[in-house]
């Protein structure tokens, strides 16, 4: 009995507070009618436009580029108690982040960035401020800097010679060299995960003694990280439901993170335990190394939950981004083999087939750079950039946007437009023109998104990304499955993976079976 008075009281205090926000709403737009908001749809009372956005058959970002097309490439969306600006043009971009940066510098509040990013710790989830930019700052100098990155260059290249030996074995490691089925996905999430791991805390997960287990692990965490983060998670959109925690939500993500949190503290604590014995770990200082000895001189900062909130933060960016960016350059390289026959062409003239190709090889291999951003223009591993939020109220493209309301630049449909690109949904590499391509687009190309709290690990990605895809290329033949089209279906997730998994038949070429049986 007492059960069902708790919900009767419950459900009755939601329906107060809901006429309640109905109510300010109304109040709301009223003050502000001679303020030009930007268009929107119609909305249902209380809800807004949630409904909109609950198809669950195509990926969100194709939902707001059907609502762009209709009402404008600057969209105002009310869902529940909150704003959403959605922005599918360079011209509103680049005044949201140049313009009116500071004031989108921040990151919408949501239970996710408290339970998931230790209390909006993480660096990805913290909001703007003089603790984002120490971090920020940490991880561009310690991390993604030109000379760090080119100090760890041996990490990204024995990952990649890692994947050729397994290929190879796959093909039967002989000197003749069989067709063999391969899929490409798990292979390149273990490689891309070991790079990370390898940055982070000095050691591969995957293939190593007493780590396969507790890699796995790992893998599966974040797998149920990335399905928590898809939800369409009501209790954001009506604080209300927090309190009877509506669709378990809130304990799953506490339970989940509880796990994670663990596995991050196992790390600090394994080099915390290696430099109390005296182990020099000077010549390559790992990331948690260099934390470790500013925890040192600043514990008050660097607390083991801001060094885990950094870590967090990079593994689940890292992980994801190349190695779904490989997948679909390979798939989409498959279904034009002119483009692949270009591309190899180019390695067998400036690099050769006497040994695999490396980092210092890919400044002359201009048409691959073309190739892979290409591929991601049209499949961007984020097609939507990661949220922001208003500090303050400003103007867009002429249409006034409330403080307080949350920002989301669709940029699959800004790489798709019809108006910046020629034929946007050809595959063309040659379309960047001659010269390095190096982010040169402007505000009409932005896989790695824009302003100051850009992704701070795109070199790196470029740089993994060519890497791999030049290998693959260089020492395999490849070859569709009955001669049949990839499918270039798009998944569901925010991470815009592949619906189906790349598989493909492979075979080593014959000019590089004599370095391939040496790895």
């Amino acid at each position: 009995m007492e059960e069902y008075y708790f919900w009767f009281m419950s459900l009755g205090f939601f329906f107060i507070l809901l006429v309640s926000k109905f109510t300010t709403q109304k109040y709301y737009w009223a003050s502000n009618h001679r303020k030009v908001l930007p268009p929107s749809p119609p909305s249902i009372p209380i809800i807004g436009h949630l409904h909109l956005l609950r198809n669950k058959k195509e990926p969100l970002h194709r939902t707001f580029h059907k609502l762009s097309k209709k009402y404008g490439q600057v969209l105002f969306l009310r869902l529940g108690v909150r704003n959403l600006l959605v922005i599918s043009s360079p011209s509103a971009v680049e005044e949201c982040f140049t313009k009116n940066d500071v004031i989108f510098a921040n990151r919408p509040r949501s239970l996710a960035g408290k339970h998931l990013n230790y209390n909006y710790k993480s660096l990805l989830w913290a909001p703007y401020g003089d603790y984002w930019r120490t971090l920020r700052r940490l991880t561009t100098l310690e991390l993604f800097s030109a000379k760090q990155l080119t100090m760890l260059m041996n990490f990204r290249k024995e990952e990649v010679r890692v994947l050729l030996k397994e290929l190879f074995e796959d093909c039967g490691g002989s000197t003749s060299g069989n067709w063999a089925k391969v899929e490409l996905r798990p292979r390149l999430k273990k490689l891309s995960f070991n790079v990370m791991m390898k940055m982070i805390a000095g050691k591969r997960y995957y293939s190593e003694d007493g780590a396969e287990e507790e890699a796995s692990s790992f893998r599966e965490l974040i797998k149920e990280l990335k399905e928590i983060h898809g939800i369409s998670n009501l209790n954001d959109f009506f604080p209300v439901l927090q309190v009877v925690d509506f669709q378990g939500v809130e304990k799953r993500m506490m339970k989940l993170m509880k796990k994670m949190d663990r596995f991050f503290q196992n790390l600090i604590d394994e080099h915390r335990r290696v430099r109390s014995d005296g182990v020099c770990i000077e010549s390559k200082p790992t990331l948690i190394d260099i934390m470790l000895s500013l925890q040192q001189t600043d514990p008050e900062f660097y607390t083991d939950e801001t060094m885990k909130g950094v870590i967090t933060s990079i593994i689940r960016a890292g992980t994801e981004s190349a190695s779904t960016a490989v997948e679909w350059s390979m798939s989409v390289l498959l279904n034009h083999p002119d483009e692949m026959k270009k591309a190899r062409a180019e390695i067998e003239a400036n690099v050769g087939l006497e040994r695999p190709l490396d980092e210092a090889d890919l400044p002359k291999l201009e048409y691959l750079q073309k190739i892979y951003t290409e591929a991601i223009r049209l499949y961007p591993p984020a097609p939507l950039l990661v949220p922001r939020e208003s500090s303050e109220e400003c103007t867009i493209n002429g249409f006034h946007v409330p403080r307080g309301t949350q920002l989301l630049v669709n940029a699959w449909s800004i790489h798709r437009d019809p108006e910046l690109w020629e034929n946007p949904t050809e595959f063309m590499p040659y379309r960047f023109g001659s010269g390095k391509t190096g982010g040169t687009e402007g505000f009409k190309m932005i896989p790695f998104g824009v302003g100051r709290r850009a992704c701070s690990g795109a070199p790196l990605g470029k740089r993994l990304m060519g890497l791999i895809l030049g290998a693959l290329i260089q020492c395999f033949e490849w070859e569709k499955i009955d001669g049949k089209e990839i499918d270039m279906a798009e998944g569901l997730g925010q991470a815009m993976a592949k619906a189906e998994p790349f598989e493909a038949l492979c075979k080593p070429r014959q000019d590089t079976i004599s370095f391939l049986s040496t790895l």
